[in-house]
């Protein structure tokens, strides 16, 4: 597993959050899962990124959410049905 899988380099997309070595932005991961495309896609679309980054990407993603599981609970119950 890549100990770095983002950078925030000021001098790359103006210090978007991008996966370590590309140009390529986090976030555009997350916009294609959410509509819909496959990581597969993804993959092909932005050949820099490797797969182990992004398995590592979400690794971070879910091991956060995890240990941060309180805050959520108190969002949740202040939400509307």
């Amino acid at each position: 597993m890549e100990s770095k899988v983002i950078s925030v380099n000021p001098e790359i997309l103006s210090g978007m959050p991008v996966f370590q070595g590309t140009r390529v932005p986090i976030k555009n991961l997350f916009d294609y899962i959410e509509t819909g495309n496959t990581l597969e896609k993804f993959l092909e679309e932005f050949p820099s990124v490797r797969k182990e980054q992004v398995i590592s990407l979400m690794e971070l993603a879910e091991n956060i959410l995890i240990s941060n599981a309180r805050i959520y609970e108190d969002i949740d119950r202040r939400m509307p049905a």
